[in-house]
C-alpha cells in the first residue's frame, strides 16, 4: 500500500514563500512525481512535474516562481514557492507514478495541503 504524506502548507502574505513536501512510503519504485493544485470552484490543474532523472516541467504561472525538486533516496518531492500571489491560493496535491512493471505505472495522490496567500 502506497501512502503519500504532504506537509508545508499554510497562510502566507503576498510576496512570501512556502516549501511543500510530499513523502511516499512503502517498498516502491517511483517514476515521475508532480504537484497539482485546486482552487475553490475550479478544476485541479498541473503545477509542475519532475522525472526520476530530475528533468522538470512547469506550467506558465509557475515558471520563474516555483521550483520542483526530489530526493529519490527519500521518495520525496518538494515544491518551493516564491513570490506568492493571492491567486496561488489552493489545495496543493502531490502525485507520484509508481512502477508496477516494465511499462506500467500506477498513480497515487497525496491528501492535499492548503496554501492561502492573503494579507
Amino acid at each position: 500500500q502506497v501512502q503519500l504524506v504532504e506537509s508545508g502548507g499554510g497562510l502566507v502574505q503576498p510576496g512570501g514563500s512556502l516549501r511543500l513536501s510530499c513523502t511516499a512510503s512503502g517498498r516502491i519504485s517511483i517514476d515521475a512525481m508532480g504537484w497539482y493544485r485546486q482552487a475553490p470552484g475550479k478544476q485541479r490543474e498541473l503545477v509542475a512535474t519532475t522525472t526520476y532523472g530530475g528533468t522538470t516541467n512547469y506550467v506558465g504561472f509557475a515558471q520563474g516562481r516555483f521550483t520542483i525538486s526530489r530526493d529519490n533516496a527519500k521518495n520525496t518531492v518538494y515544491l518551493q514557492m516564491n513570490s506568492l500571489k493571492p491567486e496561488d491560493t489552493a489545495v496543493y496535491y502531490c502525485n507520484v507514478a509508481v512502477r508496477t512493471g516494465s511499462y506500467s505505472r500506477s498513480s497515487y495522490w497525496g491528501q492535499g495541503t492548503q496554501v492561502t496567500v492573503s494579507s
